[in-house]
């Protein structure tokens, strides 16, 4: 089995437009929750989300190709660009057969979806643009970095609501390791924060209209964010031969179904998770040293993922550092499990580990080893993140310091 690394990442998010401002954001514990600047909020309950504010699509894109371009396609190709710039990895017609596309989201043209939605029913349009069709399926960001990139391996979207990205980059994982793919761009890009999207999410009643604080005593519910990140994921040979700069290693990485119920998280799955990427890795669960939780501020899941987190890492020789950083950059949905390999990253190559902000009262349901308002340091030889999404879809990633 081949090894495989992370050459490159880029990312755009509430926390800044860059990876270095996302990082920073992190490791001082920038909240990027506000108030919604989009069309008709006074119409909606919940009025707060992690937006990227100060955001001009005319900055970065050609009115053309915003013609095809969502906000979510827009975000996959601004971090995808930052991703392969970082990593220094040249797609030639030689290799491009041996490079693939995996990317995750939920939403997908969303935004797109909606302004149509209300240009035929409110504003009673006849026609609408030709190109509407590519620029909402929900493959458009991942079939867009393939053509820009000259990417001519296996391109393709993961759908698996908030494991979506998580799902992808395991996929891109073990493709690589398997000798099928030399490289890969992967990771999650999601766009929902507009006014159709959250109208919908308000009916099942999780969301805040206050802070989101993960795993408190007091915590009501979740935060939507937007935003992507995106990353190379290479054969480790490759990247050694072209003396590429290497931020980290994948090491293992599972996926599991709860099959219990559609909304309601089981924490068996979540526990069979953890525990087959473990396995995966061949680590056993004294040498996880921080865990990215899923993490969403909701009453049922912050309790039955701390349950499993407990009984995975019953009997290990110290209990890892835990942290939600959803609490900084919101809930990204399909892009979720990206954003917060940032903060993998950032443990395994800084010793710092970004905060649950916002926290206000420990919960005796949720006996974790919480990060609590303000960065840690520690030094960190592995990380596991997790995504635990609707459905019973859970998918878990392990990445080893190099």
């Amino acid at each position: 089995m081949k090894r495989v690394v992370i050459t490159g990442s880029g990312a755009i998010s509430s926390l800044g437009k860059n990876v270095l401002e996302n990082q920073d954001s992190l490791i001082n514990g920038v909240c990027g929750i506000t108030h919604l600047e989009i069309l008709d909020v006074d119409l909606l309950l919940n009025k707060i989300g992690a937006m990227v504010k100060g955001y001009n699509p005319a900055d970065y894109f050609s009115l053309n190709e915003l013609s095809f371009f969502d906000r979510c396609t827009q975000f996959a190709i601004i971090a995808a660009k930052e991703a392969i710039n970082q990593s220094g990895i040249e797609i030639s017609d030689e290799i491009s057969h041996k490079v693939g596309v995996i990317i995750g989201n939920s939403g997908g043209g969303l935004q797109t979806l909606d302004e149509n939605y209300r240009n035929v029913f409110q504003h009673k349009k006849k026609r609408l643009h030709p190109f509407i069709v590519p620029k909402l399926m929900s493959n458009a960001a991942s079939s867009q970095l393939s053509i820009i990139n000259n990417i001519k391996g296996p391109s393709f979207t993961i759908s698996t609501a908030c494991s979506s990205s998580n799902h992808a980059m395991g996929q891109a994982f073990k493709l690589i390791q398997t000798g099928q793919l030399t490289a890969a761009l992967t990771g999650g890009s999601e766009s929902m924060l507009c006014f159709g999207g959250l109208k919908a999410w308000e009916s099942l009643r999780v969301m805040t209209n206050t802070k989101c604080r993960p795993f408190s005593k007091n915590r009501d519910g979740m935060s939507q964010g937007e935003g992507a990140a995106i990353f190379v994921f290479e054969e480790y040979e490759s990247a050694v031969s072209r003396g590429a700069n290497i931020l980290a290693e994948v090491v293992g990485f599972s996926m599991t179904s709860d099959a219990v119920d559609i909304v309601r998280p089981d924490k068996d799955g979540a526990k069979r998770t953890m525990t087959a990427a473990l396995k995966d890795a061949k680590l056993n669960n004294s040498q996880i040293g921080y865990i990215n939780a899923h993490g969403t501020g909701t009453v049922l899941n912050d309790k039955i993922e701390s349950l499993a987190i407990n009984e995975v890492f019953y009997g290990a020789s110290e209990s890892p550092l835990v942290s939600s950083t959803k609490s900084l950059h919101g809930h990204l949905i399909g892009g979720a499990g990206a954003i917060e390999l940032i903060s993998c990253l950032i443990s395994l190559n800084f010793g710092l580990i970004p905060p649950t902000v916002n926290f206000v009262e420990r919960d005796p349901d949720c006996h974790i080893n919480l990060v609590t308002n303000r960065v840690v340091e520690k030094k960190v030889e592995y990380t596991l993140s997790n995504a635990f999404a609707f459905g019973g879809t859970n998918s878990v990633i392990v990445l080893k310091k190099f």
